[in-house]
Order: structure tokens, then sequence, then C-alpha cells
């Protein structure tokens, strides 16, 4: 029971309205009671001495300044509230291996910084809510300081809300002896739901990063068809792993670290037909009779001569991945995504370039409009392709059977064809082995009139260490050589 006592002035206008309201309350509310105190004029001054002289103008001009007050505290607290939200991650697939190793490097504060906060969401096209929530206990048992809750999304058509950055995982391992065109056409549907799930319902700025075994670039190109109201470049592939994994296996190679191996270009289809380019892969601090400062380096190809090793044994050994294979490459792949997210919030390393699957805005004399793997560098956010960069690989026999393969998968994808057809090679087309030798060659003579050129302006600026031991000559190779792996 609530008992409310009004008084005031029989004349005053103010009392006749809260009269009016409260007996307005009275009447709907039943446990609402009001007491009323009326008094004359002369009485309410004589014994209570309260009056008021308030015209309406001020009081239109404390409603006013009563109006600024309360939009000044919403926006307070609106920016408060912004400064201690966590930022929202979601992750789809969540219950394939990668997932499991991505988690703690995405809350470790590596990637998105050590004063920020994220909140984990959990997303999986194959539902095992059993193993999923040991994932969450997992995670929570890890006691991160920045991770301030995980959590599974269990209602569809809530997932991605107000996401802030989304990583798209494949949980589902596929028959690869299934036929092609089967799996390319599985790929829709979800890539539709995703799509217009993220236009609905992410954050404007959202950034969507899809990894995983197959049909990356189909992936990314099929989500940003659905998600008219994101800006196309926030939506990427990674190409890292196979970037990493080429980088590796130049360093054993030539006995170095693999960190020191940089510029490697991963052209075309990430997961279907790509080429590796070499002509601007680099190496630093290599161990040879001549060593320079930290920033110098030499081009691998004038290093390793042996193009058949280049043809058959690095080429073949990239394209043997199986989806078994890859399962087990949990570690590298998150590792990889999680570098890809370190570059987009804290810009990539200056004056190095990274193979991206970006949506192709005419580059390189691609098709506009085609998620294609290409060198990219991040800064401020945005992922651009370097323009400038001139010598490639790229010749125009590569450039179509990239451009043939992107476009039969979404023929395929779309329904407009039945069939995938296979690429016809233009007439006269040089193989690959070839294209190394001529490219080896130009590199040595390359690297013979750089030296005649840069020789003195070298000796003066750097100090030499020559060993009295023999010099070490740049790694020969044959076709009965093996690598220890």
């Amino acid at each position: 029971m609530a008992k409310f006592v009004v008084a005031g002035k029989a004349d005053c206008p103010y009392f006749a309205k809260a009269e009016l309201l409260a007996d307005y309350l009275q009447k709907n509310l039943p446990d609402f009671q009001i007491h009323k105190i009326i008094q004359h004029p002369d009485i309410w001054e004589l014994y209570y001495g309260i009056t008021s002289k308030m015209m309406t103008d001020d009081m239109l001009l404390i409603a006013d300044e009563n109006m600024e007050t309360h939009i000044e505290i919403e926006q307070e607290e609106k920016e408060l509230k912004e400064m201690i939200n966590p930022l929202q991650v979601w992750i789809t697939g969540a219950s394939c291996p990668t997932c499991y190793h991505l988690i703690p490097i995405l809350a470790s504060g590596e990637v998105f910084g050590l004063e920020e906060e994220i909140s984990i969401n959990l997303l999986s096209s194959t539902y095992n809510e059993d193993n999923l929530r040991g994932l969450v206990m997992e995670s929570e048992d890890l006691a991160l300081p920045l991770l301030r809750n995980i959590s599974l999304c269990t209602e569809i058509n809530e997932a991605f809300l107000e996401a802030h950055v989304i990583v798209i995982l494949n949980d589902i391992i596929e028959d690869e002896s299934e036929p092609l065109e089967d799996r390319i056409r599985d790929r829709f549907p979800i890539c539709q739901l995703y799509g217009s799930l993220i236009d609905k319902n992410a954050n404007e700025n959202v950034k969507v990063i899809v990894a995983g075994k197959t049909f990356l670039n189909l992936t990314t190109s099929l989500i940003i068809q659905h998600t008219p109201s994101v800006n196309p470049r926030n939506i990427i592939a990674v190409a890292m792993i196979v970037e990493n994994e080429a980088k590796a296996m130049l360093a054993r190679k030539l006995k170095a670290p693999a960190s020191d191996v940089k510029d490697v270009i991963i052209w075309g289809n990430i997961t279907g037909f790509r080429y590796i380019d070499l002509k601007k892969a680099k190496i630093f601090k290599y161990n040879s009779a001549i060593w320079g400062p930290p920033n110098y380096s030499r081009f691998l190809l004038q290093l390793i001569f042996d193009s058949e090793w280049i043809r058959k044994e690095f080429v073949a050994s990239l394209n043997a991945w199986s989806l078994k294979e890859h399962f087990q490459k949990a570690i590298p792949s998150a590792h990889c995504i999680a570098t890809m997210l370190t570059f987009w919030f804290h810009d990539s390393p200056p004056g190095e370039f990274f193979s991206v699957g970006i949506r192709s805005e005419g580059e390189f004399g691609m098709p506009e409009g085609m998620v294609i793997s290409m060198p990219a560098q991040c800064q401020n956010g945005i992922w651009t392709v370097p323009t400038d960069l001139i010598e490639s690989e790229l010749t125009e026999d590569v450039r179509n059977r990239i451009i043939h393969d992107l476009q039969q998968e979404q023929l395929v994808a779309s329904g407009e064809q039945l069939i995938y057809e296979p690429y016809t090679p233009a007439p006269g087309a040089p193989p690959r082995e070839t294209r190394v030798r001529i490219q080896i060659d130009e590199n040595r003579a390359e690297e013979e009139l750089l030296k005649e050129q840069s020789a003195l302006e070298f000796f003066s600026q750097v100090s030499l260490d020559i060993s009295e031991g023999p010099s070490q000559e740049p790694v020969e190779g044959n076709e009965e050589e093996t690598l220890d792996y």
C-alpha cells in the first residue's frame, strides 16, 4: 500500500495538475491512495510560507537545461559503456581443432592488444553440445584476464550479433571421393546463410576472415555477395598457411630459418589452382661468404639453381595436401589466422607483403570483383594491393588459368553450370620448369650487374667479415637429392 500527500494553494495551477494526476493514479492503481491538503492562498502563505512565482518562460528554460543535461549524461554513459564493452569475436566451425588452438592466442592480448577485453562466441554447423561445452569450460579454466566471456550460440538467428571480428572455419570433413561439383554446390547454402546473418546482425565495420581447407576463395566470394552493407575488403581469405609452408621448404633447402624468407607470393585460388611466385622472394641474414647488415637480402633464385627441385619436389609437396592432413595442421592454421588479425589491428611490417585472398579491384589484370590471392599490405586497418609490383611470374597463361578456375567454381556453385570444365592451356605456353630456368639465368645476370654497380658503395658502408676457410657456395641440387623433413 502506497499513500501520498498532495498539498497546495486552492488557486495554484500546478496544484491542480498534481491533483488531476493523483486522482488518475488512485483510480487505476488499487494499492495507491492519495490525501489532499488544500488551503486558501492567505492561509497557505501564513502557515507554509511557500510561494511560486515561476513564469512559463522560466519553466521552459529549465526544461531545456534539463534536456541538455540528460543528453550529456546519456552520451557519457554510452562512451563509458563502449570503453568497458569487450570486442565481440565470433568463430564458426568451432568444433574443428584449429579453434582449440586459436582461442588462447586471441585471448592472450597479442592479437587485439593488451588493453582489449574480448568476448568469444562459438558457432558450429556440426553442433555437438557436449564437446563445445567442454571447450567453453576448458577456455574458462585458463582464467585469462582479457577473456571477458565465452559462450555458445544455440539460436542461429542470433549468430554474429554485434560482431566486430568473425573467423569462419570449416569443421565439416568432406568426402573427397564425392564429385567435385557436388562439394562446390554444398558451399552455397551455408555461405548464403552466414552472409545474410552477418549483414543483418554484425557491426557495420566487422572484419571477416575465412580459413580452412576447401574452396576458400569461393566461400569468401559468396559471403561478399550476401553482405552488401559490409566493405568487400573487410572480408578476406587466409593464404598465409600455404605461403609459410613454401617459406619453410625453401629455408630447409638453404639450411636457414624460415622467418628469414620473405615475399613469397601465392597467386590465384588458395585451395584450387595456385601459383607459387618466387621471383621477388628474398632471404635475409643468409650464412654465406659475404655478410651485410640485418636489412641486407639476396634473391632466393640466385641461391637455388636446381630447377628440377623447384618443379618436382617443391611444387609437388605444396600441392599434396589432403583434407586429413590439413586437419592435422591446426597449430599452423591458428597461428596464421592470429597473424593476419594482428596485421589487421596493428599494421603489417613495413616493406613486406603477404599473400591474402582479397576482392580484386582490377590489379594485375585480374577481373574486378573476383576474390584472388595476391600480395597485400595492411595499414590503418585497410588491406591494399601494391600495384607497383611490376616484376613477377604472373604470365598471361597463369593469369588465364587462375581466372578460369575461379569462374568455374562460381558457375557451378550458382547452378549456372553443372560440370566443372578443366582448363585448356594456350598453345605454346612454356612449362613451369622452363620458366624457372629462364628466371634463374636472368637473376644470375642481374646479380652480376648489381655487384659491379654497387661494390664500391657497399664496401665503403659495411664492414665485411670474410672467413679464412673456403667460401660457402650457393646450394646446388640434383635429381637424386632428398630433403630431410
